[in-house]
């Protein structure tokens, strides 16, 4: 009789958060809502035993013990090419119709929200996983995060096929954005800037009871993989989303003429001020899957959707001052503080001008007034000076000729034009920004070394580079602000940790100018210690196709000056680890360069590269004599032409697919 009392409650609850995120159409009261959780919960409570992990009651779990471990996709999660005008929408029309030999397509039309990408996994109807997009190829797992958000079923309604990922948005509503930031203010907690920030934030939460109180909602917009039923058109899969009680996007419609599509982007950025969610666009996608697959993929984006972006966000307001804020490399950026307006939704008080010649080309001064606009409906730019607003009270912008922070030498390098560096080695905005790099995620990845932090270690003169991180006692973390023993603790265990990275992150923390992740990965690779790095010529570096003679002078500068070979001499004595760990067995295609031309359509970019790199060889952007193949894909670039040049080797995606296989059976990969 309980069973039935719990089964027939549960199916009430999950009736009632169809009507609410689904259809749109509450039946019943909050409060209503509320009071049959709590006899749920009642019910559970006496017979724990028919408590079932899709139970509305068990939303919220317990902090989980490997939070964001890595996911790969069951498909790409690949970006969607932008159009800022209609001219361009057009322009990509005329590209599907010759793709499809002058076939007509029919279309959807939905709101771009302005949110965090979501994927979720459904096995025989129930929720098995839930991942951030990541880098498109592989994300991070939020599963706990993700059942909290009511708008996400548990269980799916009706008959959904054996195995499905959707993908969708996460976002905040407005309205519950704005209740959530005064609460917050209210109660001394973090506020967030924007929507879209208190999402992302809200789902890397690693307790999932703090994740239940952020008010996300939930929208799916496309399927990523499926087993056991298939849908001729996207508008199908929609519906058929929506009956199995996942919300899909407002305002979503099928479009059957090309003439309609452009109505309906103009209707919803018309509708824009009234939406109850930030959307900076629309999605276009040819309904028809068929048509979706002759299409195919470039390396980055379909070419079956397109993104029509909305005109962003502008505000007029007045510039208060104009400050250098000084970055990580001593590079000295212009910042306005400006009269707070409010703009798009959030209030900007500032704006970054970018460098000096900005503020020159803007004929900029402080005092003027401004039209300042959210690019990319996030960060804050100045669009154009209203001079004939101009009393005469304005003030010229000082180029800086000391340091605000450090009062150190500024100077203007001649091989860089525009930029203006403070040179002191020792000066303290320098070196909050080198060690968050050093600790941030692609680098050595210390969870926990918040800017907070770094600004006390480094105002208490504890640290005077980031090697001394290492020496730092339990005493010494807890004598920071906010830190208890446990907190301490754990910080320390991953710093400890980093100094597994490897040489590529460890370079990569380093922060040399010019030198990016994959420069860091290439450095790694091709010295595998930093022993042979540190001795490396300008010379040496430029027999490397992915090094350039700009990138090997910053190299060889950065470790012949005495604080560098200092500290790598210091995080050598510390135990971090300065190799790069080598592919297991023969490595049978090293001494060989392969080069990467146009899109594959079976496996990613980043993928292809790493089979080659597995395997001993080395991954080139650029064609010459030392290249042994071409791999040729879908719209290759110029590289093409220089292939004729060097008489280099072409491979197609399936000859290069034979060629790894034969190399991987090689070495009983």
């Amino acid at each position: 009789m309980l069973a039935k009392q719990i089964e027939r409650l549960r199916q009430k609850i999950w009736h009632h958060d169809y009507c609410y995120y689904v259809l749109n159409q509450p039946e019943i009261s909050d409060s209503e809502y509320d009071r049959m959780m709590e006899e749920l919960q009642s019910l559970e409570a006496q017979a724990p035993e028919w408590v079932s992990p899709d139970s509305p009651t068990q939303r919220v779990g317990g902090i989980p013990d490997q939070a964001f471990r890595p996911v790969r996709h069951a498909a790409p999660m690949l970006s969607i090419e932008n159009a800022f005008a209609e001219e361009d929408l057009k322009a990509w029309h005329q590209r599907v119709l010759k793709g499809l030999g002058n076939e007509i397509p029919t279309f959807t039309v939905e709101l771009k929200i302005d949110g965090v990408s979501l994927a979720l996994t459904y096995a025989k109807g129930r929720l098995l996983q839930a991942a951030t997009r990541g880098d498109g190829t592989s994300g991070e797992e939020v599963t706990p995060n993700a059942r909290t958000i009511r708008a996400v079923p548990l269980q799916l309604k009706g008959r959904p096929p054996e195995w499905i990922e959707v993908r969708g948005e996460v976002y905040m509503p407005i309205e519950a954005f704005r209740r959530y930031n005064d609460q917050a203010k209210r109660q001394e907690i973090e506020t967030f800037a924007n929507p879209r920030n208190a999402a992302s934030g809200s789902l890397r939460q690693k307790d999932p009871q703090i994740t239940a109180k952020r008010p996300l909602r939930f929208f799916t917009h496309s399927s990523g993989a499926l087993r056991g039923q298939s849908f001729r058109t996207h508008w199908e899969f929609l519906q058929a989303c929506k009956s199995f009680g996942l919300p899909i996007i407002e305002h979503a419609c099928l479009c059957r003429s090309w003439q309609e599509v452009l109505q309906q982007c103009r209707r919803l950025e018309k509708m824009r001020p009234a939406l109850a969610f930030e959307a900076d666009g629309v999605v276009i996608k040819i309904n028809e899957f068929p048509f979706q697959q002759r299409l195919g993929l470039t390396h980055k984006s379909p070419r079956w959707a397109i993104a029509y972006k909305f005109a962003a966000h502008q505000a007029t307001t007045q510039v208060l001052d104009v400050t250098p804020s000084v970055g990580r490399t001593g590079v000295m950026t212009p910042v306005a503080g400006l009269k707070p307006v409010a703009c798009g939704g959030v209030t900007i008080s500032s704006a970054t001008l970018h460098n000096y010649e900005e503020v020159e080309r803007l004929g900029l001064r402080t005092g003027d007034w401004i039209v300042v606009q959210r690019a990319g409906e996030v960060i804050p730019q100045v669009v154009r000076v209203i001079e004939n607003r101009r009393t005469g009270a304005e003030r010229m912008v000082k180029l800086p000729t000391r340091c605000p922070v450090c009062g150190g030498s500024v100077v203007k390098q001649k091989q860089e034009d525009v930029a203006y560096r403070c040179i002191n080695p020792a000066c303290e905005a320098q070196l909050l920004r080198q060690v968050l790099h050093f600790g941030s995620r692609q680098a050595m990845d210390i969870e926990g070394l918040g800017e907070a932090v770094v600004e006390q270690l480094i105002s208490r003169r504890m640290i005077r580079d980031v090697a001394d991180l290492y020496a730092l006692k339990i005493q010494d973390w807890m004598s920071l602000e906010l830190f208890a023993q446990r907190k301490a603790q754990k910080l320390m265990e991953a710093i400890q940790q980093s100094k597994t990275r490897g040489l590529t992150r460890l370079l990569y923390g380093f922060g040399i100018r010019h030198i990016g992740e994959k420069t860091a990965q290439v450095l790694a690779e091709h010295f595998g210690a930093m022993t042979r790095l540190v001795e490396a010529e300008v010379k040496d570096l430029e027999q490397i196709p992915e090094v350039g003679s700009v990138m090997a002078q910053s190299i060889v500068e950065w470790f012949h000056q005495p604080q560098s070979r200092l500290l790598v001499r210091k995080l050598e004595d510390v135990g971090v680890r300065m190799t790069e760990a080598r592919g297991r067995g023969p490595q049978t295609l090293a001494g060989l360069t392969v080069v990467f031309t146009g899109g594959l359509s079976s496996l990613s970019r980043a993928e292809a590269e790493s089979l080659v790199r597995r395997l001993g060889g080395r991954v080139s952007s650029n064609v010459s004599r030392q290249t042994s193949y071409v791999v040729v894909g879908q719209d290759p670039g110029s590289k093409l032409e220089k292939v004729k040049k060097w008489a280099v080797k072409i491979l197609d995606e399936a000859a290069f697919k034979r060629l790894v296989q034969r190399e991987q059976a090689a070495v009983g990969q």
